[in-house]
């Protein structure tokens, strides 16, 4: 009996070594694109936000514009069109909040059936072949994505209602009311609160921006990286030379030109 049992225990131990070579779920061009991808988010996010490159983006125009809001709203005593504005911006945000629990909905689906969908990308071109286990671990780098871009939304949400509270906090402009330094304080609170919750909402659609260059991993690293500069373009050309920019920083024809 002792030689049929060691005839049966003897494939374990290459089936045990099987399993360790796939627990190696992404291989090290993998890992060198994720870290790519990673850099180029945090970059483009800080140059976005005016703390890497001199030339002013179009997040910190607006956030100039948010100010002057602010501003014209302590002057004046009817704010129905400043509460407009506020329910419109809660109004997208949550809407957007909504979109990447959709998403995030979405992702578990596509987890629950991974075989057929590694079947279906094993046909597109440029695609590198890679195990179950593998295409799970990037699924939940974009479940990790998407729900970051959830958080970022439902706090902006957050803020844009407190920014309407501290709206309705300012003092009517009534003779010395408008000159009180309670009323300058009351603005430059509101104004804070509404470029925190533009920040956010920000971060958040920049995130949903960047699950989609996040998508080319599932065809391979080399895919990944062209992605994820291509995004990279398309968003470095909206932050700093799209015509929106322009359109906040410019400044109108003289009346001489036609």
């Amino acid at each position: 009996m002792y030689p049929l049992a060691s005839a049966v225990e003897a494939p374990a131990g290459p089936v045990v070594k099987e399993r360790r070579g796939d627990s190696l779920h992404l291989s090290a061009a993998d890992l060198a694109a994720l870290g790519f991808f990673l850099a180029v988010w945090v970059l483009h996010t800080l140059a976005s936000d005016g703390k890497l490159v001199s030339r002013v983006s179009l997040t910190t125009a607006m956030n100039a514009q948010r100010e002057a809001w602010m501003r014209n709203m302590a002057e004046r005593e009817v704010r129905i069109v400043d509460t407009a504005i506020m329910s419109g911006l809660q109004q997208g945000t949550a809407f957007f909040a909504s979109s990447s629990l959709i998403a995030l909905g979405g992702c578990f689906a596509l987890l629950g059936a991974s075989d057929r969908v590694l079947t279906i990308m094993a046909h597109l071109p440029l695609a590198s072949a890679f195990s179950r286990e593998a295409f799970q671990t990037k699924m939940f780098g974009l479940v990790l994505i998407l729900a970051f871009a959830f958080f970022k939304f439902g706090w902006a949400y957050r803020l844009f209602n407190y920014c309407s509270i501290l709206i309705g906090a300012v003092p009517v402009p009534h003779g010395e009311a408008s000159r009180n330094p309670v009323s300058g304080t009351a603005v430059w609170r509101a104004t804070r609160m509404n470029v925190l919750a533009g920040k956010h909402f920000n971060s958040g659609l920049r995130a949903v921006f960047f699950s989609i260059g996040y998508l080319g991993s599932f065809v391979g690293p080399t895919v990944f990286v062209l992605s994820t500069l291509v995004l990279l373009a398309v968003l470095v050309r909206r932050q700093f030379f799209s015509a929106a920019r322009q359109a906040v920083l410019g400044q109108p024809p003289s009346a001489g030109k036609g």
